[in-house]
C-alpha cells in the first residue's frame, strides 16, 4: 500500500530540531521527499552551538520512510533561500508542503522586560529570524507551489490567535514575533486560496523540544521527572505530535477548509484522531486557559 504523501514534496524551513524536525519526520513517515534546512550542520555549528544537524533530522525522515535532503542554508539570506528554491525545482519540478518553521530566538529575548529596558539588538534580530525570514522563503519558494494545485503552507508560531488576542506573551519583541506570524498566515490564504493552494498558522502545545529538555534536565525517556519542578509540564507533547498534525493537514484532501485558520495540535487530533508517539492526546492550549492560567492545581486528566 501506497503512503499517503508518496510522490509529494515538502519543505520544511527550520528543520534543524524542536517542531521542525518533529514535522520532517513525520512528513517523511507518510511518505514524502523533504527538503529540510537550518544552518547548523555537522561541519559547522549556528550561535546556538548545539549538537543537533540538519543532516540529522535528514537521516531520520529517511529511516522514517521518506526521503530526506538536506540543504544548509540562511533564509535570512534571500539570494540563499532562491538556490535552494531552484534546486527543488531542478530536481522535483514541484513544491506541496511549505513548512515555515525558521525560528532562532531562544537566546534573544528577554521574559517580562519591556521594550526600553530590552536588549534592542536582539530584540531587532529576534523579529528578523522570526518573521523576515518567513516572509523571504514564502517569496521564492510560492511561485513553485503553484504550477500544481492543492499545495499547503503551514507557518508555525507560538499560541493560536484566539489566545494570544488577549494574553501578553513573554515580551514585546517575542509577542509581536509570533503575532506577525500568525497574521502571515491569514494574509497568505487571501493571496493563496483564489489559486488552489492553502495556508494555515498551527501551534504546538507545551512542546518537549530538545532545548525544553535541557531545561528541565531530563531526557524523553525521564521527561516526568521534571514534573516535581513543574506540575504543569505534565500536559507536554513531543515535536511530533506537531508533526503528525501537518503530514494529517497535507494528506486531507479537503484541507482548503482550513485556509487562513489558526490551529493547534491538540485541536487538529480531535478532528484528524492522530496521538503523540506514547497515544496520548495533549490539548495543551485548552488546558492552558482552563488549568494553568486560573490559578488551579496541575491536573491533565481530560486534557490527554
Amino acid at each position: 500500500m501506497s503512503a499517503p504523501l508518496d510522490g509529494k514534496v515538502a519543505l520544511v524551513a527550520g528543520a534543524t530540531r524542536g517542531a521542525g524536525r518533529g514535522i520532517a519526520v513525520e512528513l517523511g513517515a507518510a511518505g514524502a521527499t523533504v527538503y529540510v534546512t537550518g544552518r547548523s550542520t555537522r561541519e559547522r555549528r549556528s550561535e546556538y552551538d548545539r549538537p543537533e544537524t540538519i543532516e540529522d533530522t535528514a537521516d531520520l525522515v529517511t529511516a522514517a520512510g521518506g526521503r530526506g535532503i538536506a540543504v544548509p542554508t540562511d533564509h535570512l539570506e534571500p539570494a540563499q533561500v532562491r538556490a535552494l528554491v531552484e534546486r527543488i525545482s531542478a530536481e522535483q519540478n514541484r513544491l506541496d508542503v511549505l513548512v515555515n518553521d525558521i525560528w532562532g530566538g531562544e537566546h534573544l529575548f528577554a521574559w517580562d522586560a519591556p521594550v526600553w529596558e530590552h536588549d534592542l539588538d536582539k530584540g531587532l534580530r529576534l523579529l528578523r529570524l522570526a518573521v523576515e525570514t518567513h516572509a523571504v522563503t514564502s517569496h521564492h519558494a510560492l511561485p513553485l507551489m503553484l504550477r500544481h494545485r492543492g499545495g499547503l503552507v503551514v507557518e508555525m508560531t507560538d499560541g493560536t490567535a484566539e489566545y494570544n488576542q488577549d494574553h501578553y506573551r513573554l515580551s514585546f519583541f517575542y509577542d509581536l514575533a509570533k503575532t506577525s506570524v500568525l497574521r502571515m498566515a491569514f494574509a497568505l490564504g487571501h493571496e493563496l486560496g483564489p489559486r488552489g493552494a492553502t495556508a494555515v498558522a498551527l501551534t504546538p502545545g507545551w512542546m518537549r523540544s530538545e532545548i525544553m529538555l535541557d531545561h528541565y534536565g531530563v531526557t524523553e525517556e525521564n521527561w516526568r521527572d521534571a514534573l516535581e519542578r513543574e506540575p504543569h509540564f505534565g500536559i507536554s507533547e513531543t515535536p511530533y505530535y506537531v508533526g503528525r498534525a501537518v503530514a494529517a493537514l497535507a494528506a486531507d484532501p479537503q484541507v482548503n477548509r482550513w485556509n487562513g485558520a489558526s490551529l493547534s495540535s491538540g485541536r487538529l487530533a480531535r478532528v484528524y484522531g492522530f496521538t503523540d508517539r506514547d497515544g496520548s492526546s495533549p490539548d495543551a492550549w485548552r488546558y492552558l486557559t482552563e488549568v494553568q492560567d486560573p490559578g488551579k492545581p496541575a491536573d491533565t486528566t481530560g486534557y490527554r
